[in-house]
């Protein structure tokens, strides 16, 4: 596996590349479901690259962004492992050589759900993920359905923009008691591991976002939102809550 932290030599590998890329980008402390993305990758395409950047302008609490998991050795031993053909570590001086004066806004969607509630979030996400496209050029991008909201946003951005590249949504993973993986189940605690299941269970079986609500504060949760969602007659049930300092978000299909 070959491994880029300057962008300078990024470009001078992928121009000699003439076959498909695949791509996932990633802010590291990965898990399975980061590999479940990897996987489609390397069974869709000649070559696969992953990123690894903890994005910075994405984060609206620096805490948040002081305590998101570093585990750089071990992601790049499960990148290798699973047979990935490149990764890209950039620094943000490359990344943002305007020191992010030059930023990407939706203005609909990116308001409503996590938006409503973590100020410039979506505008750090779309920014970063925008210039990870241009960069990687890749011909498939992968991102989990877990980030319903984000993938939206992505795939939108990328038809509006005219982006060469199919963006390809993956099926959440679950741990065996249902909770979404996520890289920040690492900062939970003991009796707030137990706790964070009764967040996919409150949102699948309630009848109503009101009711899935009511459920999870009396589970312990604080809750940022529970609401439906209809796009193209595609219905899913989107969540926040936290429980301490951990913020976890969740969704289901609406039957």
């Amino acid at each position: 596996m070959k491994q880029f932290s300057r962008l300078a030599d990024w470009r001078s590998y992928r121009a000699s590349l003439n076959l498909p890329l695949g791509f996932v980008a990633t802010m590291g402390a990965l898990h399975a479901g980061h590999l479940s993305l990897l996987q489609h990758s390397l069974v869709d395409n000649p070559y696969t690259a992953a990123s690894i950047y903890v994005n910075p302008t994405q984060f609206n609490k620096a805490e948040d962004l002081n305590a998101y998991p570093r585990t750089l050795e071990h992601d790049l031993a499960m990148l290798e492992d699973a047979g990935v053909d490149a990764v890209l570590l950039p620094t943000y001086e490359e990344l943002y050589p305007d020191a992010f004066r030059f930023q990407l806004t939706e203005t609909e969607l990116s308001r409503r759900f996590c938006g409503a509630h973590r100020s410039g979030h979506f505008t750090g996400v779309l920014s970063v993920v925008l210039k990870l496209l241009n960069l990687v050029a890749p011909s498939r991008a992968y991102f989990g359905e877990k980030d319903y909201q984000q993938l939206l946003l992505i795939r939108g951005m990328a038809a509006a923009f005219h982006l060469p590249v199919e963006i390809i949504g993956c099926a959440t993973l679950r741990e065996s008691d249902g909770l979404a993986m996520s890289s920040r189940n690492l900062r939970l605690n003991k009796q707030q591991r137990e706790q964070a299941a009764e967040l996919y269970h409150c949102i699948s079986a309630a009848k109503d976002s009101a009711s899935a609500r009511l459920a999870l504060e009396q589970a312990g949760f604080m809750v940022d939102y529970v609401e439906d969602y209809l796009e193209e007659s595609v219905g899913r049930r989107l969540a926040a809550a936290s429980l301490g300092d951990v913020r976890l978000i969740d969704n289901v299909p609406l039957t």
